[in-house]
């Protein structure tokens, strides 16, 4: 690979990174608290580039002017710098955060915040007719809580829709550092109108735990019956830690 293809990349790449960290979209990969790295990496990788780049230009410039031969090397230099156009593809264009496809291609799990025996401890719930709760937190109750913190009491939950062997679900993805150790945390929405939203659709529901349903045999899946639904729009942060 020739140095000017070496040092756009360097640049794309770093560019790449500022872009995302400004925009929000670095939340599509890693945590919150990674942003400062991210940053630091790209505004380094700029730098580098930019300063390779000055470099071996003033220098083929120095030779191009002592061989006499200075249309040639501009020649060079313009095709060098069309290497610039996919910079146009990376900055208009970013993934999406991991969804559906994710969830149906990738076993549902335990939560990393429940204990692997059946004692587990957790915290009463907040006093409130309907107390908002973290999907992650939710299955863990459902799944390892012996004294029933969740029984009778109406819950809001947040998530995006999964259509898999006939079940309607509401997931989301948890990760520990980045988006490449992702897995998903599952609930199965048991009411009527759900089935008609689509995968990925973002939805915010109210019901009540279904007691016992959270078992190994169905990877810690528990039953939730609605009371109501209401589509939103995805979070800028998808993912749950």
């Amino acid at each position: 690979m020739k140095r000017e293809t070496q040092n756009i990349l360097l640049i794309l790449l770093g560019g790449a990174l500022l872009k995302i960290t400004i925009n929000g979209d670095y939340l599509r990969y890693v945590k919150p608290a990674q942003q400062p790295w991210i940053i630091a990496g790209g505004a380094v990788m700029v730098a580098l580039g930019a300063v390779a780049i000055v470099r071996d230009l003033l220098a083929a410039r120095a030779a191009a002017v002592a061989s006499g031969d200075v249309h040639a090397h501009d020649h060079n230099t313009r095709s060098a710098w069309l290497l610039m156009v996919p910079v146009l593809a990376v900055f208009l264009v970013a993934p999406p955060a991991l969804g559906a496809d994710s969830v149906t291609r990738t076993e549902a799990r335990a939560p990393q915040s429940a204990s692997a025996s059946n004692a587990a401890a957790f915290p009463p719930l907040p006093a409130g007719d309907v107390v908002p709760l973290e999907v992650n937190d939710f299955v863990s109750r459902a799944g390892w809580d012996k004294s029933g913190t969740l029984n009778g009491r109406t819950v809001r939950l947040s998530g995006f829709v999964v259509h898999n062997e006939g079940n309607t679900m509401l997931a989301r993805m948890v990760i520990g550092c980045c988006a490449a150790d992702a897995f998903p945390i599952t609930v199965r929405l048991v009411g009527d109108g759900v089935s008609a939203f689509g995968d990925d659709t973002w939805l915010e529901v109210t019901g009540t735990v279904v007691p016992g349903t959270a078992v190994r045999e169905n990877s810690y899946m528990p039953d939730f019956t609605l009371t109501s639904v209401k589509q939103v729009p995805a979070p800028k942060d998808p993912y749950e830690y």
